[in-house]
């Protein structure tokens, strides 16, 4: 809990910004409220294929980082924040001019309806031009989190997410003296804020530099960052894997907002309206709350199976894994409750002003709410594997529930059998239960003991 709770705390301030994002949204004129929700949710799936993926020098950084400051050598944890640090910068800039190249075409991929379409490549553009600071912030934040000094990335959150809230009050409406940007402004928000939250983490790195040296050129590897690569490569993997499945998921949403455009063209009666999109995009931004809380547990988790297989105590990094589960399965199934049963209705009202859109969200939005446990349980036990140096299987297990169990359920539920929106969230609860299965049975496993980094 020490060490959980300033990451959840930071997380949660995260996902309050983007759930901002959505209510900011939603008081936006006419249709244009939720044209911007529905291109919202692609829009952060193709910024996490790109940014995320990079984001994964993360798991290798923090692992190692960990193992090394257990075993004593605070030298050698220094130079692993050196190579990632220099890797995700490098890397960054090399995948921000590759991303704003490829975004059209993926998004014409993901998006069928075409008003939603226009405004997602204009949000994504502004976003993905802080990959570099994304990358770049999660190498320092895995350092610091790796040495158990979980606050420091709080204090970064805290301060780019305030910040992050007020720019994107002044430039989606217009405050301030600034231009009225729509869903752009939020886009140019977060692009601010992200830097600040660089040079923050930065302001505290340099307290370390004298202890950890980290920047010394004699630190410089191309084992070491192997090494790091070799543990974060496949955790990459996974994220892509994961973005590219979902992404895949709100094609299928779009599939139904344009068969619906499509009887209202038809008929001439009715509003265009992207009514599933912006459910979806809803009951995402309701889930992260709880989802990135559960990653904030798997974080503090990975550092303390790290840190004691560093101290070859393996049976005490299993304890630790457990005993994160069984938190993870009380406070998250009240969560779930909360938002599955007891303020379902009244969480759907608050983030959606669409009766329409509100009527859509409803019964997806229980649904996930008895699914939240599994979803903690799959990111506790993902993240206690990547601690321990395993993220090969969680890679693997994601390639196969996402293109075995989700994407075959949504067409199944969805459109085959004419279940709709809350035919692909069933297939996404599925997706998650099972998950959670399959991720404990592997950690019950125990094979991970025995990894040598």
């Amino acid at each position: 809990m020490r060490l959980a709770t300033p990451t959840i705390i930071a997380m949660l301030s995260q996902s309050v910004v983007n759930e901002i994002d959505v209510v900011f949204f939603s008081h936006l004129p006419g249709a244009e409220s939720s044209t911007a929700q529905a291109a919202l949710l692609p829009s952060l799936i193709v910024l996490w294929l790109f940014g995320g993926s990079l984001c994964a020098i993360g798991v290798g950084t923090q692992a190692l980082v960990a193992r090394r400051e257990a075993e004593g050598n605070k030298e050698a944890a220094g130079a692993v924040l050196g190579n990632a640090f220099a890797f995700a910068l490098a890397a960054g800039v090399a995948m921000t001019a590759f991303s704003q190249w490829l975004l059209p075409t993926l998004m014409e991929k993901l998006i069928a309806v075409p008003d939603v379409r226009a405004v997602a490549i204009s949000f994504t553009r502004w976003r993905l031009w802080g990959v570099v600071s994304m990358a770049t912030t999660m190498s320092l934040k895995a350092f610091f989190d790796g040495l158990g000094k979980t606050y420091v990335h709080l204090v970064a959150a805290l301060t780019m997410n305030v910040l992050n809230v007020l720019f994107c009050w002044a430039f989606i409406f217009g405050n301030l003296g600034a231009p009225a940007m729509g869903a752009d402004g939020a886009a140019l928000g977060a692009l601010m804020a992200t830097w600040i939250g660089f040079f923050v983490m930065l302001l505290f790195l340099v307290r370390e530099l004298p202890v950890y040296r980290p920047f010394a050129l004699t630190k410089a590897s191309s084992a070491l960052l192997a090494s790091i690569l070799r543990l974060s490569i496949p955790a990459a993997l996974a994220t892509t894997v994961m973005m590219l499945g979902f992404g895949t998921f709100t094609k299928f949403v779009g599939h139904l907002d344009a068969a619906q455009a499509a009887q209202v063209a038809a008929s001439g009666v009715g509003v265009r309206e992207a009514v599933n999109g912006a459910a979806t995009t809803d009951i995402v931004a309701i889930l992260k709350l709880t989802i990135t809380a559960a990653i904030a547990f798997g974080t503090a988790t990975a550092t303390l199976v790290a840190a004691s297989l560093g101290q070859r105590r393996p049976d005490e990094a299993e304890k630790y894994a457990w005993t994160s589960v069984k938190l993870g399965l009380g406070i998250f199934g009240f969560a779930g409750l909360c938002e599955g049963y007891f303020f379902t209705e009244s969480i759907v009202n608050f983030i959606a002003s669409s009766p329409a859109v509100r009527e859509a969200a409803m019964l997806p939005m229980r649904t996930m709410g008895i699914t939240t446990p599994a979803v903690a349980v799959i990111l506790i036990l993902s993240e206690a594997l990547f601690g321990a140096g395993n993220p090969r299987f969680v890679a693997v297990a994601q390639f196969a529930m996402i293109f075995g169990v989700l994407l075959p359920g949504c067409w199944l539920l969805a459109i085959q059998l004419g279940f709709g929106l809350l035919g692909i969230w069933l297939a996404a609860g599925t997706y998650c239960v099972l998950g959670a299965l399959l991720l404990a049975w592997k950690f019950n496993r125990g094979e991970w003991k025995s990894i040598v980094l």
